[in-house]
């Protein structure tokens, strides 16, 4: 009987403070974790952040990853946090082969450590930082299709007890982070239900062409780099082909005005 398929999952991570202010997605995320994909369950977690950008593709063979401070000006508590998860070159190893075979030629990186875009989510998610962990990194100059065929080439490990998450924000305009808003913007909501609808939809070509097609596309994201590991989820997910994808939503809160932390697992 062939192995369970893990979900995959894409979460914001939002601003580092949410480490420290959980709001209702924190929460959220660490009761799907328990119940869908518990810790005793999985080898490992693969995950793609925004804050590893490489010019070659790249993957984390480091066994003891530090936790990166990877920001400044926020609470000195903040800094005090460590994420110990262990690293797992064998792991590594096998995202670099299933990367080849797809014809994307990553690197191994035995220094990287872990930034804010992988440890501030997996705090709640695996509080306990007892799974291996390997990040991936976002290689410069790569769109949705790239992401997305990334996402593809390693859903094999989903049948062989991985989570491939992809860390970003549903929407990241940090320009407008420090305006005081407590009400989220309206260009926010609607931005972020197109999406949802076009994932619901299964429109793989909408949500490809999103910088064109969605409401405020380019005032919810002035750059791309925080959108593209959804479009990693989704293909690892297998999402927009023949068979169906189930679209769990676990979030859908706003913070600051203008960040949705939006967080969604596909089945």
């Amino acid at each position: 009987m062939p192995a369970p398929l893990i979900p995959s999952l894409f979460v914001s991570h939002g601003a580092p403070l949410f480490a420290l202010d959980a709001g209702s997605t924190g929460p959220a995320l660490q009761a799907w974790a328990q119940a869908q994909a518990p810790a005793q369950a999985l080898r490992g977690i693969v995950l793609v952040s925004p804050h590893w950008m490489a010019r070659q593709p790249a993957v984390m063979s480091n066994p003891q990853p530090a936790t990166w401070h990877d920001f400044g000006g926020f609470p000195a508590a903040l800094y005090q946090l460590q994420y110990p998860a262990p690293g797992s070159p064998a792991l590594a190893g096998e995202v670099l082969g299933l990367l080849a075979e797809a014809g994307i030629a990553a690197r191994p990186d035995e220094q990287r450590p872990f930034d804010h875009g992988a440890w501030v989510p997996l705090m709640h998610l695996y509080p306990q930082a007892q799974v291996p962990v390997v990040q991936v990194a976002l290689p410069v100059g790569d769109g949705p299709r790239e992401l997305f065929a990334m996402g593809q080439a390693l859903a094999p490990l989903r049948a062989q007890g991985v989570l491939l998450v992809g860390s970003g924000s549903m929407t990241h305009n940090l320009a407008e982070f420090f305006g005081g808003a407590r009400e989220p913007a309206p260009y926010v909501i609607e931005f972020s239900r197109w999406v949802e609808s076009a994932i619901e939809r299964g429109d793989r070509e909408a949500l490809l062409g999103y910088r064109e097609l969605a409401p405020h596309a380019k005032r919810a994201h002035p750059s791309e780099d925080h959108f593209l590991p959804l479009f990693f989820a989704l293909g690892a997910a297998g999402w927009g082909g023949a068979a169906p994808v189930r679209a769990e939503y676990l979030s859908r809160e706003v913070m600051y005005g203008m960040l949705a932390m939006d967080a969604v697992a596909l089945h």
